[in-house]
Order: C-alpha cells, then structure tokens, then sequence
C-alpha cells in the first residue's frame, strides 16, 4: 500500500530528473533545446522509470530477471540523482545568490554546463561505489561477557547474518562469498536472523545451488534461524508490499529450502544445546507466519528456562529490547534495519530503533544488530556496509 501512496512523489521525482536533464544539456549544446531532444530524453527518463511497475508484472523468467535487476539498479541510480542534484540546485541557488552582479546569459550558460557535469560524474561516482561495496561482505568482531556458567563451554564462537534476501538482488556468488567468511570464522554456532528470502520463492537464481552452498556451512552446533517480514509469499514494488485480506505465510518451497540446506528453524521455540545455552528463535514482530497468531511475549521466552543457563535471542526486528532484558535474555541477535543501506537513511534508523546497528547494551543484556548481508530494493549500498558479525562470547 505504500508503494501506491509514494507513487506520485515518484512521478514528480521522474519529472524533476528530466527537467534537470533538459536544462543541463540544453546548457551544453543548443541542439538539445529542440522539441526532438527534450522528448528524447522524457523517453529515455520514462523507459527507466517504468521498469519498476515492469519488474512487478514480469513473469518469472531469465527476461523477467533482467527486468527486476535493472529496475532495482535504477532506483538506487534514481535516490542518488534526486539526493545529489536537489542539493546541487540549492548550492547552486546559493552561489548564484552570493555572486556579485548577474552573470551574462553566455556566463550563465557556462556555468550550468560545468556544475552539473561535475554532479553527474559524482553521482556516476556514487552509483558505482554502492553496487560495488554492496557485493563485498565484511567481517565484524564482537567480543560480550555473559557472567553465567556455559556448563562445558568455557566460551562460544557465534556468527551473525541476516537479511540475505535471497531473490533478484542477491544470488549464488553473494552466498559464496558469506559462506567462505563464516567458515573462515571457526563458529561454534551459526544463527540467520531472518529475511533469508526477499518474498519471491521463484525469483532465486538457483535454488538447488543456494541449498548447496549453504549446506556447506561448517558450525560445531549447526546453523538455525529464525523468519523476517520478507519471508513470506506475496508481491513487493521496489521492496514495498501490498495488504492483504489473508494472512502472509512462508512459501512452503522456502520451509524445505531450509530443511534441505540443513538449517534448523525456529519459529517462537528454543533449544538447550549441549546441556549449556538456550536458542531461542523468535517469530516475526509483523508477520509471525504459518500456525502462530500471537508470538510469545519476552517474559514466555524465559518462562520454562533454567536462567541460571545463558539465554540467547535471535528475532528479526530489534524490538522489546528493554522486555526482553528484564525476563532474564542475555544476548538478543538482530537484524532488520539494513542500517539504513543508503545515506542519508543510516541517519534516520537512530529515530527509529533504540539499536539500529552495532552493539548496545541494555540492562544486563547485549544487543547485536548486524546490518546484513543482502539488499532490500536498490541495488547498492552507500555509506553502509554488507556484513555478518563474529560473536566472542565469553562465560564466567
């Protein structure tokens, strides 16, 4: 529903780039100040622009593929054209406005053609940087005390991921790429804090690929995970979804993707591994999924535990965290927020979320949240990084 509520600021958005192009081109060169030229780059603008509503409507196919891929590179093509050349017209205004005199039309002229060459080749810049870096998974150490007996363990080796979104954004060779990291972690205990799939069962690259891949995970107590608001079957818009009278439930494709790739899920349950830990996986805060209603509040978690045992958390979306600490959690493993993915977005996830990144520790609990490793609409990220997060935990 938000996608169409956003719709017309995206026309106006749409209209805003071509008339900025016009202006600058007509700056260049007096040929591009005819009739023919300005509908000509109104074509070009339209022809991306609508490869978003193209994508939506695009059968599954290797076309199909080719549809979404360039309708997500263009949205983050278009959110750094709209950041960059919105600011560029108020400095400009500025400059014009600190100026001595009025320049002469021909000075004038010039000057349009050269700053806006310059905003173009920064946005060139942008764009290429963020779809790069969105392609590189990093590794980030944490390094947590929990002042409990971990029975035989003296400590605990946990990687963090999340937000793979599994679909047209991300494929086998990202996989590959956080598959040899984590293994390259040593864990003990691998945990996927949810949107594994980007909605779409049908839009992965190659499922019986994917599976192997993550089959391939070595961890000493096995790889589990928990469900996001993305795993669910429905259409998204630019990563946007629409209402729904029925409810949204995974794919049943994405349950035994999961099974066969040797992940073990949690939904709204844990595990007492090694006699020395509790696992708890909870279900998604938006979308709890098939045969869950009403997920189990923080202090329900907790409510059958030996809290004399470290208690660790993974849930999607980093909520309840203050709830969560009081009913005796220890350790709450999120992801969610992307950090934002795109600047200056990273700065508004602070208002959003009390962790939206990174480590905080609430009461006597640490929260990780890991900005993940996938993309969610845009194909880029820009001032963030792709990431799973290496969890020393240390028991007293």
């Amino acid at each position: 529903m938000l996608a169409i509520y956003l719709s017309p600021l995206y026309i106006i958005g749409c209209i805003y780039v071509w008339r900025w192009f016009v202006r600058w081109l007509g700056a260049c060169h007096d040929i591009f100040k005819r009739k023919g030229a300005k509908i000509a780059v109104a074509a070009v603008v339209l022809l991306a622009a609508s490869s978003l509503p193209a994508g939506f409507f695009m059968p599954v196919n290797r076309f199909g593929r080719l549809v979404n891929s360039i309708a997500n590179l263009w949205f983050g093509v278009f959110a750094c054209l709209l950041l960059v050349l919105i600011l560029s017209d108020v400095v400009g205004l500025i400059i014009k406005k600190a100026g001595k005199g009025r320049r002469k039309p021909a000075g004038e002229r010039k000057f349009t053609a050269i700053y806006g060459g310059i905003c173009l080749s920064i946005i060139a810049v942008i764009c290429v940087y963020g779809a790069v870096n969105a392609g590189i998974v990093r590794v980030t150490p944490y390094e947590v005390t929990i002042p409990k007996d971990g029975g035989a363990l003296d400590d605990l080796n946990i990687v963090l991921a999340a937000d793979l979104h599994l679909g047209y954004n991300i494929g086998c060779a990202q996989m590959e790429a956080m598959v040899e990291k984590i293994n390259a972690s040593n864990p003990d205990l691998v945990v996927i804090a949810g949107d594994i799939f980007d909605n779409n069962y049908d839009a992965l690259e190659d499922d019986q690929e994917l599976i192997r891949i993550l089959g391939s995970i070595e961890s000493t107590y096995g790889v589990y995970a928990c469900y996001g608001n993305h795993d669910v079957a429905e259409p998204i818009l630019a990563g946007f979804t629409f209402p729904s009278e029925h409810k949204k439930q995974s794919d049943e494709r994405m349950d035994k993707f999961l099974e066969a790739a040797g992940i073990t899920l949690l939904q709204d349950e844990g595990v007492l591994i090694e006699d020395s830990f509790y696992l708890f996986g909870r279900a998604d805060a938006q979308r709890p999924g098939r045969g869950i209603e009403v997920r189990v509040t923080p202090e329900e978690i907790t409510k059958n535990m030996d809290l004399s045992k470290p208690v660790i958390v993974i849930d999607h979306e980093p909520g309840e965290l203050e709830e969560l600490s009081e009913a005796g959690v220890d350790l709450d493993l999120s992801g969610h927020t992307h950090d934002g993915q795109i600047f200056p977005a990273n700065l508004l996830m602070k208002f959003l979320w009390e962790n939206p990144c990174g480590y905080l520790q609430k009461g006597n609990m640490h929260s990780i949240v890991t900005s993940g490793v996938g993309l969610f609409g845009p194909d880029m990220r820009v001032g963030t990084k792709a990431e799973i997060c290496q969890i020393h935990v240390n028991f007293l």
